[in-house]
């Protein structure tokens, strides 16, 4: 990557909000540091400010870019595509407006299906993978989901904006974190991440993103089919035990699909290891992106692997014609 294009610098430590109009929509980003470019994708309903924990000690070594997805955050909430495929290619559209080449691509939740899918479509851009309680492994979500996915999310979402009503849902989280029920290991985080989005929520693109990807039987959308295309890139694997969005047991689902990962699962912890645990976090994920080789993978290995995985016999290069 070439520093010398990228609008920010001003305070090269410290992660800076920018803004790119990239397709007449702006998006929202905080990038900042020096070294190999590390890609960290937050989940649905969700924003960049998730990684704020683990954002400013990145940036001593590494360039870290944490964009706001299309229709989350700051970014702007057009009637778009909010498939986990279009967040992939809005991700490849930013790095390439920011001239950077290759990524270390960190996903959580939602992220992590981008990043999944990012890798699939992108490979060449793709020097390693850790998955953050990603979505997108198997079928089992939160019944919190599953509802969400109906109809009536849209309303649901839209009551976040009333005055006052982020602080009786707060409320009802606290309380939910006392008694026992399906998502008490989750609702202090969840509180907070309703503390993260911005007053221009939009249930619009909310229910669309989730529609894309879970509906009332479960998930919708799993990399498990294709994975097996990036098993040569270093991949991490991070879950909460207490993940009560998505079960810690799709970490041993990944494992079997790939099994070079380096899996983790942070004992006690919830849906979020780096609000949760973010000093062991920063560790793991510090060795994890030091201490292993870039992939450096081309779109013949795309090729390859696909007619491999058809049985067919890959056949060495033609000779070219003197």
């Amino acid at each position: 990557m070439s520093s010398e294009v990228l609008p920010f610098r001003a305070r090269p430590y410290v992660p800076d909000l920018c803004f790119a109009t990239i397709h007449g929509h702006r998006r929202a980003y905080r990038i900042g540091g020096t070294g190999p470019a590390v890609l960290l994708l937050h989940g649905i309903g969700d924003n960049s400010l998730v990684w704020d924990s683990v954002l400013a000690p990145l940036t001593d070594r590494f360039t870290v870019i944490a964009p706001d997805l299309l229709g989350h955050g700051l970014s702007d909430r057009p009637r778009a595509d909010y498939s986990v495929a279009a967040f992939a290619n809005g991700m490849r559209d930013l790095l390439c407006y920011l001239n950077v080449d290759r990524v270390s691509v960190v996903g959580h939740s939602l992220g992590g299906g981008v990043a999944g899918q990012f890798a699939y479509q992108y490979p060449d851009m793709v020097e390693r993978i850790a998955f953050v309680a990603p979505g997108g492994v198997d079928h089992d979500v939160s019944p919190l989901l599953r509802l969400l996915s109906l109809p009536f999310a849209e309303q649901l979402v839209a009551l976040t904006a009333l005055p006052g009503a982020r602080q009786v849902l707060a409320t009802a989280l606290l309380a939910a974190a006392a008694v026992p029920n399906p998502v008490r290991p989750d609702a202090v985080q969840l509180g907070r991440a309703l503390d993260r989005m911005p007053n221009t929520a939009s249930p619009h693109a909310f229910a669309r993103t989730l529609r894309s990807v879970v509906d009332l039987r479960g998930q919708v959308v799993t990399m498990l089919d294709r994975c097996y295309l990036t098993a040569e890139v270093p991949t991490l694997v991070a879950w909460g035990a207490d993940d009560s969005i998505i079960p810690a047991a799709h970490a041993e689902v990944l494992r079997e699909a790939l099994p070079a990962a380096r899996v983790e699962i942070f004992d006690g912890v919830g849906h979020f290891p780096m609000t949760e645990a973010p000093d062991r976090f920063l560790t793991l994920l510090t060795d994890f992106l030091t201490t292993t080789s870039p992939a450096r993978l081309a779109r013949t290995h795309l090729r390859d692997g696909l007619r491999s995985a058809a049985g067919v016999t890959v056949a060495a290069p033609a000779q070219e014609l003197g």
